[in-house]
């Protein structure tokens, strides 16, 4: 029985008996009509989307975090030649109705490309490009290549949603190990400060990187040494844990050899080289004790019918349904996506209720970063019991790239300002409005602030960025356009004061809330 060696580069076939290493046979002749079959919808599709392709691409080049997806290509490549024996004569024969989850994907595409979510635009490329693909092959062509079409989702450049959290998880898994070893510890969301230094956890360490680029590897590894779906899942499950162990152990040592050299040592550079070796040698060991139950290499079972079931007229039609469905969906964002004439709004902030007072809005400095608005305007009100309140709003229409209402650079803090605020979010508050979303932060200036946000989209309240998103696209495609509002309320955080003051400007001001974005979208269509 032949043996594995832990290699994703090569595999030995060791002959007991012969005690002499067998020679692979020559590629199937149904290689080459496979892999000429992929390249052919690889370049139809990158034609027709060359603007996502292209991002895509660039991202790989330029970002550290995605870098892997430079190698995603050649190592799909490379699991086709692998499966060559798998293949044998078969020739493919296109499926006509992978067109509807094709469909699906390019309509992911359309919606995420309307409103400028990068994300969901790079999924639905990437997911069309793979039913494309199986569509192109046949089903049973599908079957035999699933692992390296599925591969090709690990191109996509995705993840940076998970930021928030993992910042927030490495800094708790460091504080906890800290004051587990005795050494004292204050924290304030991602800062936390010992007796010799100040230490922030950024996005750097934030395990992003560990993680995609161990899922990656872990899938490759899973695939070519387990036979079973159960060990395969039992490792990628290892896979996902691993690197978020290892990343909090890894900010753990940084801090803790920090600590016990006063600040000499894991400092600067230090700390990245120390990351870097140290989730080298934990992958490493993963590989090592995985391949301790590596299942036996199986001899592969060659496809038994390689004749072509249809003939070749249906084919070219089949084909012909994939082909069609990529560029349909180009061609109505086209239509679509038609520029319209840019407006400035100018609209009136609600008056001081009763009990209520204008004031200067130099009074609070903190502000929500916001920016590609068409109008925004800002009022601080002082409340009955003399502390003040902060409306902040933003106004936006026709948005594009740079000038959207919901994107990862917009919230109740800039990127850059996330990683030393200690932005926390609360359950969502019920007010007059209904439910708003809620967080708590100390700012730039030290003070702590309890905040409301919410957006108003076609006259309706919504809280949830991906609600938000899905609404503006569906408004453009049904012709409605995709004015919409952003909304900001801050206090001093005084605890249930505080929240008692936020209902009671809500209360007071309900009514001429509701009606600022109406006035907001009047001014904007008379520009």
């Amino acid at each position: 029985m032949g043996r594995r060696f832990p290699s994703f580069s090569f595999t030995l076939l060791a002959n007991p008996e012969k005690n002499v290493i067998e020679q692979r046979a020559p590629a199937p002749s149904g290689l080459r009509a496979v892999a000429l079959t992929l390249l052919a919808v690889l370049l139809w599709n990158v034609a027709w989307y060359w603007r996502t392709a292209g991002e895509i691409a660039a991202i790989w080049w330029r970002s550290d975090t995605f870098g892997h997806g430079l190698v995603v290509l050649p190592v799909f490549a490379w699991l086709v030649w692998k499966r060559r024996e798998a293949i044998g004569a078969l020739r493919p024969c296109p499926a006509a109705w992978m067109a509807l989850p094709a469909a699906a994907a390019a309509t992911l595409w359309l919606l995420g490309e309307l409103v400028s979510v990068s994300g969901a635009a790079h999924a639905g490329f990437v997911a069309l490009l793979v039913f494309c693909m199986a569509g192109a092959l046949g089903w049973r062509l599908a079957r035999i290549l699933s692992f390296p079409l599925v591969f090709l989702f690990f191109g996509l450049p995705v993840g940076e949603f998970l930021l928030p959290a993992l910042m927030a998880m490495t800094a708790d898994f460091t504080v906890a190990s800290l004051r587990f070893s005795g050494i004292p510890v204050y924290q304030e969301g991602l800062q936390f400060v010992i007796p010799n230094g100040s230490w922030s956890v950024v996005e750097a360490c934030s395990g992003i990187r560990y993680l995609i680029a161990s899922l990656m590897l872990g899938a490759l590894y899973a695939w070519l040494n387990y036979a079973s779906l159960g060990k395969r899942l039992c490792f990628m499950a290892v896979a996902f844990a691993v690197p978020l162990l290892a990343n909090g152990l890894r900010a753990y040592l940084i801090v803790l050899l920090g600590y016990l050299s006063n600040n000499r040592l894991a400092t600067g550079v230090d700390h990245l080289i120390y990351g870097w070796v140290f989730f080298g040698i934990v992958i490493a060991l993963m590989f090592w004790i995985g391949q301790r139950w590596a299942d036996p290499e199986r001899a592969v079972e060659r496809a038994a019918d390689g004749r072509e079931p249809s003939p070749a007229p249906a084919r070219w039609l089949r084909l012909a349904s994939l082909a069609l469905v990529s560029a349909a969906f180009v061609l109505v964002h086209d239509r679509l996506d038609q520029e319209t004439p840019p407006c400035a709004a100018r609209y009136e902030l609600p008056a001081p209720a009763t009990g209520w007072k204008a004031r200067d809005v130099t009074r609070i400095a903190y502000r929500a970063h916001y920016a590609g608005w068409r109008g925004a305007a800002d009022a601080v009100y002082d409340a009955p019991d003399g502390e003040a309140v902060l409306l902040q709003t933003a106004f936006f229409a026709n948005q594009r790239a740079g000038a959207e209402m919901v994107t990862w650079e917009n919230g109740l803090t800039d990127r850059e300002g996330f990683s030393r605020s200690g932005l926390r979010p609360d359950p969502p508050a019920a007010s007059a409005l209904g439910a708003l979303r809620s967080a708590r932060l100390t700012a730039a200036d030290g003070v702590r602030y309890l905040i409301w946000q919410w957006y108003v989209i076609g006259g309706d309240i919504v809280t949830r960025d991906w609600e938000a998103k899905l609404r503006l696209a569906v408004g453009r495609i049904a012709g409605r356009g995709d004015a919409s509002m952003v909304f900001v309320l801050a206090t001093p955080d005084d605890g249930a004061v505080a929240e008692a003051r936020l209902h009671q400007f809500v209360a007071g001001h309900g009514a001429e809330l509701r009606e600022v974005f109406a006035g907001a979208e009047k001014g904007c269509a008379h520009e």
